[in-house]
């Protein structure tokens, strides 16, 4: 009986339905946090599951989410060049919002935005994933790790790296 649900692995719509649930969002957020990009990043992990269903003969379960952040890191690394394009172009769209707020309010408030996007740019990719995904995200040290394929201990260096990178920078701002 276990070999025959080893070999099903992600094939059975249930199962690969609740892998997809339990995972997609998380898969989504770590590639918006590593290349800037949501419509992309929504994108990439989309064609990750499509290659994971197609694939899913190959895939045994308990290597699926490997496999899907193994696929989405690649194709959006194929996608780079493409990417900066885009970052640029939404760097120079501004929306406008009304609002019952001041002009001053506005305008200080779109200038600090913009300088701690500028911070949190200046960070390594390194340092930025694992911030992000622990401050944006809310994931654990522990999660990031498993996430990002290292230890504990790295996560901690990164995260504080990028706090006194961070406190640094918006020191230099005041």
């Amino acid at each position: 009986m276990e070999e025959i649900k080893k070999s099903i692995g992600v094939c059975e719509e249930m199962v690969f339905s609740n892998f997809f649930r339990l995972n997609v969002k998380t898969l989504r957020n770590y590639l918006f946090y590593k290349f800037g990009n949501q419509e992309q990043a929504n994108d990439i992990s989309q064609e990750a599951f499509v290659k994971l269903w197609e694939n899913c003969a190959e895939v045994p379960l308990e290597k699926a989410k490997s496999f899907v952040y193994k696929v989405a890191n690649n194709a959006t690394l194929n996608q780079i060049a493409h990417q900066k394009v885009v970052l640029n172009y939404s760097k120079k769209e501004n929306l406008v919002h009304s609002t019952n707020e001041s002009p001053e309010f506005i305008l200080e408030e779109s200038e600090f935005k913009t300088k701690l996007e500028k911070a949190i740019s200046n960070l390594t990719e390194a340092q930025r994933t694992a911030f992000l995904l622990n401050r944006i995200d809310g994931k654990k040290y522990a999660e990031i790790a498993i996430l990002l394929e290292i230890s504990v201990k790295a996560v901690e260096k990164r995260i504080h790296g990028a706090l006194v990178s961070l406190r640094t920078e918006i020191e230099n701002l005041k």
